[in-house]
């Protein structure tokens, strides 16, 4: 089976409180997804998961799936795992050729 190119997620948004769907490049890791954000805490989608960390999200044609985000960087106060985010940001350089901004972490919720 072929890993798809992107993943769906769907975050609440900050103001509106509506549902917000963006297809994404991301790598996964260790059971946990990763993606960038190019415009760093400037993104919507970035915002939207500070306010509401709960999302959901899919990859192809499988069912959106419950699960919860932390911004890899400084996740929960505790200073950046700069080996996870290298880690995460060579994988995005092999598969997507680019790895430049804000790394965010997708925790399936089983």
């Amino acid at each position: 089976m072929i890993e798809p190119k992107f993943l769906y997620l769907s975050t609440t948004g900050h103001r509106s409180g509506r549902p917000h769907l963006i297809e994404i490049w991301y790598v996964a890791q260790a059971g946990r997804y990763y993606i960038i954000a190019e415009k760093r805490e400037a993104a919507h989608w970035v915002r939207n998961i500070r306010a509401n960390p709960a999302l959901r999200f899919r990859l192809g044609d499988t069912m959106p799936e419950a699960a919860d985000s932390a911004l890899a960087e400084g996740r929960g106060g505790f200073p950046a795992d700069e080996a996870l985010i290298a880690a995460v940001k060579a994988r995005m350089d092999a598969k997507h050729g680019w790895s430049d901004g804000l790394v965010v972490e997708i925790t399936p919720l089983d």
